[in-house]
């Protein structure tokens, strides 16, 4: 249950820095800079990337060696098993990427707002497992504080990319002529999976604890695939897209900061 709660709570707080990165639709105007959207798609995946090597795919292996096995086997094969189930979900979902003027998975009647709305809640998918499972991790070693805390900065740097994130899905929204309510309602709600996601993590998690390590090696497979099939291509569109580059190498030191200064 303390599993639970702290996953709810991290969850519920990433799912709030998505509906205040949304909120940003009432400070840009519609037809402001695409820089601004690069510089908030590079960030986001600057945050993943670190993410899913600090605050997964290490402790998979030190768990893994701890426990007398060889390291490497989990995060692997749990990593690969993460790509896969996400190029799954790309398959069969329906989905448009920005800057894409054809749709992605099975052929769909969905308007065009709704296939950009599936792209940005597939990104969060995979950041609801990690939450969930960085917490079901702490609770399953004894309520580790060292192990919560790490859980905390996961869940802190989440957050942080949430914010624009949201504002990635909200400010394009408003530029396709939806009115700027209509965009921040859409963008907050693409963040909605998280909490679902992150919760189920915890529960999958506590029947098959010997797992933990292939499951935190899949969280991180399926956090890079969302990277660098979608979020680097995305920030780098058009031409001189330096800023999306920083965008990317800002948001990998300060989430890679954030675990090592907290975890």
């Amino acid at each position: 249950m303390e599993a639970l709660k702290w996953a709810a709570a991290g969850t519920g707080f990433t799912f709030f820095m998505t509906m205040l990165g949304s909120a940003m639709v009432f400070f840009f105007r519609k037809k402001d800079n695409i820089n601004v959207q690069r510089i908030f798609l590079g960030f986001a995946a600057g945050v993943m990337t670190a993410a899913a090597v600090w605050s997964l795919l290490i402790p998979s292996i030190e768990s893994t060696e701890e426990a007398g096995g060889i390291g490497w086997i989990p995060a692997a094969g749990g990593f690969l098993l993460g790509v896969a189930f996400m190029m799954l979900l790309d398959y069969i979902i329906p989905h448009l990427h920005i800057g894409s003027d054809d749709p992605e998975g099975v052929k769909s009647s969905m308007k065009r707002t709704s296939l950009l709305i599936m792209a940005v809640t597939l990104h969060n998918i995979p950041e609801g497992i990690a939450v969930g499972l960085s917490f079901a991790m702490a609770a399953q070693q004894g309520g580790d504080p060292a192990l919560y805390t790490a859980a905390l900065a996961l869940a802190i740097g989440m957050g942080i990319q949430n914010f624009p994130e949201g504002a990635a899905v909200s400010v394009p929204l408003a530029q396709d002529g939806f009115s700027r309510k209509k965009a921040f309602l859409f963008g907050s709600l693409s963040g909605l999976v998280e909490p679902v996601f992150g919760i189920a993590a915890v529960l999958i998690a506590s029947g098959i604890q010997p797992f933990m390590p292939w499951l935190l090696a899949f969280a991180a497979g399926t956090m890079i695939y969302v990277v660098v099939e979608e979020l680097i291509p995305e920030a780098h569109l058009g031409e001189h897209s330096n800023i999306g580059t920083l965008g990317v190498m800002a948001g990998f030191v300060i989430m890679m900061i954030l675990d090592v200064a907290l975890g």
